[in-house]
């Protein structure tokens, strides 16, 4: 049985890492299960963003995984992945939705797909997948992996494309 609480401790999670965020102001869109709907009006950007059910470490930041629209850019629904912990640089990062498997570029601590393609191919396994997994080693060698729950996915990311459309035009 779900607790009632769930939707408002996502909220919660998700508001107290966007407090912490550098960026501006955030307008809450709504909260969908495991994933919250957000946008920035500076520049104009639109977000689904869900902090991981199990992380690969502790950190200095909060991990996530988001979902973001740039109108301005003609960008629609691009994927970042925040780590959980520094990864060795010589590492690959996969992240595994079902059976698909995506390996992305990364930074020290950031992942992206490689192209637009790809973070199509990516959204549209995250719409019918229950979970997903960023595996990489870490800089101290050891593999790590960061998993998300993708309950409300497909809404959040729906609501964060559907407010930048409305609010660019």
């Amino acid at each position: 049985m779900a607790s009632k609480a769930a939707p408002f401790m996502i909220l919660a999670g998700v508001g107290l890492w966007l407090c912490a965020a550098p960026a501006g102001a955030h307008d809450a869109i709504g909260v969908y299960k495991n994933w919250g709907a957000f946008s920035d009006p500076s520049p104009l950007h639109c977000f689904a963003i869900a902090q991981p059910v199990q992380s690969g470490g502790s950190s200095r930041w909060r991990p996530f995984a988001s979902v973001a629209s740039w109108p301005s850019q003609s960008v629609r629904n691009q994927l970042h992945i925040r780590l959980s912990r520094t990864r060795d640089p010589r590492a690959r990062v996969t992240l595994s939705v079902g059976e698909r498997r995506f390996e992305l570029v990364a930074g020290r601590a950031d992942a992206w797909a490689p192209d637009a393609r790809t973070d199509a191919a990516i959204v549209a396994a995250m719409r019918s997948g229950r979970s997903m997994s960023v595996e990489t080693l870490a800089n101290s060698g050891g593999p790590f992996a960061d998993v998300y729950a993708l309950g409300g996915a497909a809404t959040a990311i729906d609501a964060a494309a559907l407010a930048c459309v409305r609010a660019h035009s």
